[in-house]
């Protein structure tokens, strides 16, 4: 008995320390890719950082990324706009903040009381938006800047001065493809969000589970291809770690350019997955519930699209599952709806869920959003 936990406690510190090693080594590529090797979105091998959005784009948001430096966007190199609804005055972090764009489009709007953190591991990415911190406060008519970008690890965001129980929303666009060790990243945007918080972002999807002789090529991890997540693994990994089911809010096609990594990932395709999830009270609701949305959601006053399966209209009663009653009662949310609990409990609940509506390759094939140009800027 005793050999056999020796044993056991062995395999886990090898398993721990191949994870460490491995980690390290992708981390490194990473910033070597992203700080040196890429100059502009124009250098990656895919699409990935110009697929168009598969619904529009909020008046604010479009607003504030027009007001964005020019030489900002010309770094970006996300695969969306990862901006939610309803930020004046949040908290948000985003993972993998790059040059920053992101983080300045929320900057105009969370407002002078919000507060945007973007994290990067990558001492240039770091160096190049703190230089248009002072631009955008005075872009925007701030009496002092909201923003600030730190160095750090996703995988360890209390090293990075991120405190627990702290933020309103984790944003981040297209970054977690490029980390191993995945289970750890959400893990730590679970444990920073307050109860009711959000994780919304974008990332790169695969079709099927990644051979692991990707992880081999640095090329294919530093487009994000090496690490794509199968996307129903996704969605059992946010149960796991405690999140809500994954809502999808966005898909398009991700088109690989280049012939020689066409030929290396084979009959993998990929696709960008823009979700949201929530970090929801222990005890949530366990009933469905009649719902009307007030039209109080900025740039929403006469339908509230909450994601690519729920539309609401203002003044129209609609019923929701379980779950979605908790999220809608427990988020920023919930003063944006009259919430009617009904007697009858969500027979979901109990039931194994089909997950195929959740699918960013389905939502691609459905709206035909895969594009080869675009603008990635809003200038």
């Amino acid at each position: 008995m005793k050999y056999a936990i020796t044993l056991l406690r062995t395999l886990v510190f090898q398993r721990k320390a191949q994870t460490l090693s491995m980690s390290s080594a992708v981390h490194e590529n990473v910033k070597n890719y992203y700080g040196s090797r890429l100059e502009t979105s124009d250098d990656l091998q895919t699409n990935a950082a110009c697929v168009m959005p598969s619904r529009p784009v909020a008046k604010g948001a479009c607003e504030a990324l027009k007001q964005v430096h020019p030489d900002v966007c010309k770094r970006y190199f996300g695969c969306g706009l990862v901006i939610p609804e309803k930020l004046e005055g949040c908290t948000v972090l985003d993972l993998g903040s790059g040059s920053g764009r992101d983080c300045f489009v929320i900057s105009k709007l969370v407002g002078e009381s919000g507060q945007v953190i973007g994290l990067d591991m990558t001492d240039e990415m770091i160096v190049a938006s703190q230089k248009y911190v002072q631009y955008h406060q005075e872009k925007f008519g701030y009496s002092k800047p909201n923003t600030v970008f730190v160095k750090g690890y996703m995988e360890k965001l209390s090293d990075a001065g991120i405190q627990n129980n702290s933020l309103d929303v984790v944003v981040s666009n297209c970054v977690i493809c490029l980390c191993p060790d995945k289970r750890t990243v959400i893990s730590e945007a679970y444990k920073v969000l307050k109860e009711g918080g959000e994780l919304y972002y974008s990332d790169m999807y695969a079709s099927k589970v990644v051979p692991d002789s990707f992880k081999e090529d640095p090329v294919l991890w530093g487009e994000g291809m090496a690490g794509a997540l199968y996307w129903r693994d996704l969605i059992a990994l946010m149960k796991d770690i405690g999140f809500s089911t994954p809502h999808m809010v966005a898909g398009s096609h991700i088109v690989v350019h280049n012939p020689e990594l066409q030929k290396k990932t084979g009959d993998v395709k990929y696709a960008s997955g823009t979700y949201r999830i929530f970090k929801l009270p222990q005890n949530s609701i366990k009933s469905k519930a009649l719902v009307t949305y007030k039209g109080t959601v900025p740039d929403s006053a006469d339908c509230f699209e909450f994601d690519a399966s729920h539309s609401f209209k203002t003044n129209v009663p609609v019923e929701v599952d379980a779950e979605m009653a908790a999220i809608l009662k427990n988020t920023r949310f919930s003063t944006d709806f009259n919430i009617t609990m009904l007697d009858t409990p969500d027979p979901n609940q109990s039931e194994t869920p089909q997950y195929c509506h959740l699918s960013p390759f389905l939502l691609a094939d459905k709206l035909g959003s895969s594009v080869k140009q675009c603008s990635k800027t809003g200038h």
